[in-house]
């Protein structure tokens, strides 16, 4: 037996062909039939019975490898402290964190009085996850007053959440509850009220609604609803906790409306017209809004305008676009401003007064590494929590006290197993693609690991998502046994600016499946890998690329790892019943009504690409409630797989039948999950104790 081909057969699913005709081209499907027409849910037995054979088969093949995989969990399980807590943050007169009991799945989140006092446990996840094979927060949220907690859970992987609500003095959890929503309450200025997002048939966050406590939601009035079905609805406040923004938009556009926080009943006002392309990101300080925006430039600017005047034919321009500084967030506090930007894909932190003066920039230590804002919930802090790592510093939160300009570290990702940061380098490469663009490259391994040992790597590259170079403990199990580990930064992110993005979708989505090949056959020439003893990975839009790469250049491949992969591309972007595929089309273009973007897709679409030749082993992962990515993608694309492919490498496709987009939850059955994959790596480069 080889390793990851049991001796059993592998399931073979039945062929119903399908034909139809888009400008005057046929698409034939022989396993369409895997979608069930009851979808959301899934009951045909037939397709059930698929699943289930393919999981079964899948487990057959690991079960060999168990001790392989219980080593690798227990590595990674040894390396996340169990008693681990967080860093409190201060919001008005409460402090708040979080804490994992030893061998718990799950969070406590905690609150103590600022002036002193115990804490006190205010959301128990391990108590709301018992019972539930899946459990999820969808977030929390206190009113200002600090009396009322709000949150929202999902069970079952479908991210149809339920919001519930309790009085934090009394400890009374209120008898109404509210399904089929998103996200966390966002608390209004005025007692007891809140708003929140409802969820269309389709899975699309459409309306905005306000509940009042202790009434019944049923008679709960729309604020705001969307009407066009490639606009997702999204609620936020800002800094100053005075405004609510009503926000709809797809991947590229953004309209925006504001409700007074103490006024939330008034009709919401338009900032400005949807313009397609054109987004936008609002904070408010005193008679300000601070408005971040690609209107003029596409790494975007700062513009203001006045609360009484926000429509955009009174914005003033503040901090002009640039080709070189790529501007991804402004945070107004009460007496300064924080800008967000990447530079030369590093990220910068830049503080400066509301006039744009006095700038500077909080410095880091290393040249290659991630930061961002952490939680500053305070309007007017005298510092700010400032989150860092990097792919061989552990995460790491500081103070950046604004008086002196102190980075004060606060906590350093505890790794209780042990964790020599001195044995392992990391490095910034620039690959040249083959139009002549170079590509950013992060590359990470132990000191003695020679040059062209095993590589694993990884990549997205879509929705201009940057893959930052962060540390990962699971990584260290494949470091320690000789493997290096690459992230390919390829275009279709945002790592190198907007037009990295830009150069990465719609009709230049081509670029982005080229540059990872390239990546991979320039490591090869400079003898940092090895042709054919690479393995990818990829999910969602990464699982696409996953799929791509692995039709135009399945020699480069030892293994791929494809979690819930967008591989039945074409058909899903002709389905406008499904509720991402209006939202997307920005992103990958509509074949509906434009040929061009048919024949484009068509040419790279994963499953309608698979041929008659040899393909690099394969682990494939899938969500039964999956919303993002339907199941039946990437069970019809093995199913294709194991009928045309002309050799036997292990292909696998399992199914998580009670989870979706993101897999199991829980720190530690996620944790399963991953052993698995990195056995199934380590095993087919035959690296480590697998070579034994």
């Amino acid at each position: 037996m080889s390793a990851f081909i049991p001796s059993v057969a592998a399931p073979v699913a039945r062929k119903e062909p399908t034909s139809r005709s888009f400008h005057g081209r046929d698409i034939s499907d022989d396993y369409g039939w895997l979608r069930d027409a009851g979808y959301p849910k899934v009951e045909n037995a037939d397709i059930l019975a698929h699943l289930e054979a393919e999981n079964a088969y899948a487990e057959t093949a690991f079960e060999p490898h168990a001790p392989l995989i219980e080593t690798l969990f227990q590595e990674m399980k040894g390396r996340l402290k169990e008693d681990d807590s967080s860093v409190p943050f201060r919001d008005g007169a409460w402090e708040y964190g979080w804490r994992f009991e030893a061998g718990a799945q799950y969070r406590q989140w905690r609150r103590r009085a600022v002036d002193g006092g115990d804490w006190a446990v205010i959301l128990d996840e391990p108590s709301l996850a018992e019972g539930h094979e899946y459990f999820r927060l969808g977030g929390f949220s206190v009113a200002p007053d600090g009396e009322w907690l709000g949150w929202s859970t999902d069970t079952d992987g479908s991210e149809r959440f339920t919001l519930r609500t309790k009085n934090l003095v009394t400890g009374e959890e209120a008898t109404e509850t509210i399904a089929n929503m998103s996200g966390p309450p966002v608390w209004t200025a005025l007692p007891g009220v809140f708003l929140y997002m409802e969820l269309s048939e389709e899975w699309r966050p459409f309306r905005v609604r306000a509940h009042t406590l202790g009434t019944d939601p049923a008679d709960d009035p729309i604020l705001y609803e969307e009407p066009d079905t490639a606009f997702f609805v999204h609620l936020s406040k800002t800094q100053s906790r005075e405004w609510i923004i009503i926000a709809g938009g797809d991947h590229v556009t953004t309209e925006a409306r504001l409700l007074r926080a103490d006024a939330p009943f008034e009709p919401p006002v338009l900032v400005s017209e949807r313009e397609s392309g054109v987004e936008m990101e609002i904070d408010h300080a005193g008679d300000t809004f601070f408005i971040l925006t690609n209107d003029a430039h596409k790494n975007f600017r700062v513009v203001t305008t006045s609360i009484d005047a926000p429509q955009r034919e009174h914005w003033q321009e503040l901090v002009a676009g640039s080709d070189t500084h790529y501007l991804r967030g402004v945070h107004a506090f009460r007496d300064f401003l924080v800008i967000q930007e990447r530079v030369d894909g590093l990220d910068h932190i830049r503080l400066c007064d509301h006039d744009a003066g006095n700038a500077r920039r909080i410095d880091f230590p290393e040249a290659s590494y991630v930061a961002w804002l952490g939680a500053n919930r305070e309007f007017a802090p005298d510092r700010l929590r400032i989150g860092y790592q990097s792919m061989v510093t552990p995460m790491t939160e500081y103070d950046y006290h604004l008086g002196d300009g102190r980075l004060e570290v606060l906590k350093v990702q505890e790794i209780p197993s042990g964790y020599d940061a001195s044995l392992y380098v990391t490095e910034r490469l620039m690959v040249p693609a083959r139009d002549g663009l170079e590509v950013p490259v992060s590359l990470v391994r132990r000191k003695d690991t020679p040059a062209g040992a095993p590589l694993h790597l990884y990549g997205y590259g879509a929705y201009g998502m940057g893959m930052p170079p962060h540390f990962s403990t699971a990584r260290i199990s494949l470091l320690d046994r000789g493997m290096a580990y690459a992230i390919a930064h390829i275009r279709g992110g945002d790592e190198m600016g907007r037009h990295w993005y830009e150069a990465g979708k719609g009709t230049q989505r081509e670029n982005t499946f080229n540059d990872f090949i390239d990546v991979a056959e320039h490591l090869v020439t400079e003898g940092i890998a090895t042709k054919g003893d690479i393995s990818i990975m990829g999910g969602s839009a990464g699982g696409q690329l996953m799929g791509v790469v692995a039709n135009q250049a399945p020699e480069l491949w030892r293994a791929v790892v494809a979690a819930v992969p967008f591989v039945d591309a074409l058909n899903t972007m002709l389905d406008d019943t499904l509720p991402l595929t209006p939202i997307e089309w920005p992103e990958w273009g509509n074949p509906i009504a434009d040929e061009a973007a048919f024949d484009l897709i068509q040419r790279y679409s994963p499953y309608d690409n698979v041929s008659a030749q040899a393909y690099p082993a394969m682990l494939v992962r899938a969500g039964l409630n999956d919303p993002r990515v339907t199941y039946w993608e990437p069970a019809k694309w093995v199913a294709k797989l194991r009928e045309v492919r002309t050799n036997d490498t292990p292909l696998l496709f399992k199914t998580n039948m009670g989870a979706g987009h993101g897999g199991k939850s829980g720190r530690f059955e996620h944790l399963r999950d991953t052993a698995q994959d990195f056995a199934f790596l380590i095993v087919m480069h035959g690296a480590g104790e697998a070579m034994s």
